[in-house]
């Protein structure tokens, strides 16, 4: 296996953690939601690099057979779901934040944990 053709695995797993460290080390719920996308697309685009094979053509048998390599189909057709999936998240998830954002007045969490627990102190 030649290692520069496979540069691409250290860079998915690079996106994977920076994307990783922006949800937990980040108090902003924008941000928080951001992090998940860079992880979602880091997962999207090493599934799609392993489904392309080397010197592989489309999963269509030619007139007559013949001895054909075949790049594998699925994790494309996967990741095509999951891309929908994920926008579909994404868009709910800043919904929630703009109903938060309208109620408390913010979006940052340690904020959001302080308003909750005087809430609860207030009601004892």
């Amino acid at each position: 296996m030649n290692l520069l053709g496979m540069w691409h695995y250290p860079v998915f797993v690079v996106m994977m953690m920076v994307g990783l460290y922006i949800v937990i080390a980040r108090d902003n719920l924008v941000k928080k939601i951001m992090g998940l996308n860079i992880f979602q697309v880091s997962v999207i685009m090493f599934y799609v690099s392993i489904g392309k094979v080397a010197g592989g053509t489309a999963p269509i048998i030619p007139v007559g057979g013949g001895d054909v390599i075949f790049s594998n189909p699925l994790p494309h057709v996967l990741m095509l779901t999951a891309i929908v999936v994920g926008v579909a998240t994404t868009a709910l998830g800043l919904s929630l934040v703009v109903r938060i954002q309208e109620a408390y007045g913010t979006v940052e969490e340690d904020e959001l944990m302080d308003l909750d627990a005087n809430d609860a102190e207030h009601h004892r």
